[in-house]
């Protein structure tokens, strides 16, 4: 009977660590990155110096909700379906937007927007104003700058 123990287990062994992950099953977590004191800073001397009032996140981004919305709230493990429009803050410059409405996994995108959408819920609405860190950081995206500080309008249309 130990003879046909010590063999069944290592087989169950074997055979449970070849199964393959379920495709289903959320492969993001959630990120703890904060942004630095100077970014928070220099943001918060922009929205100042703009007459922004503006809710600052723990996470060093700042927000304002113009409509909260109502139902599920999404997560990083939550596919989002979005309208939104995104400027730099450096000069105004809208260099994307989709008014059609777009679906992403919603832990694929910019730590920004996985801490911004999660506010505010389906049928709501938000601008995000973001710090390098949050954003794209030191790399250059399109034409979007490295350590571009950004503004998103974003209308968030369901959450799956």
């Amino acid at each position: 009977m130990l003879k046909r123990i010590v063999f069944i287990l290592p087989v169950i062994f074997f055979i449970a660590g070849c199964s393959k992950p379920d495709p289903n099953e959320c492969q993001y977590t959630e990120s703890s990155v904060t942004a630095p004191a100077s970014e928070v800073q220099t943001l918060q001397a922009y929205l100042t110096a703009n007459n922004i009032t503006a809710i600052q996140h723990s996470s060093g981004l700042f927000y304002q909700i113009s409509n909260p919305g109502a139902g599920a709230t999404a997560s990083v493990c939550s596919n989002v379906t979005v309208k939104y429009s995104g400027y730099l803050l450096s000069n105004g410059t809208k260099f994307d937007e989709n008014l059609t409405g777009v679906t992403f996994p919603l832990g694929s995108l910019i730590i920004g927007w996985q801490k911004g959408i999660p506010l505010i819920k389906p049928g709501g609405s938000i601008t995000l104003y973001l710090p390098p860190s949050l954003a794209y950081g030191n790399n250059a995206i399109g034409t979007i700058p490295a350590n571009s500080y950004l503004m998103f309008v974003i209308q968030l249309d369901s959450v799956q």
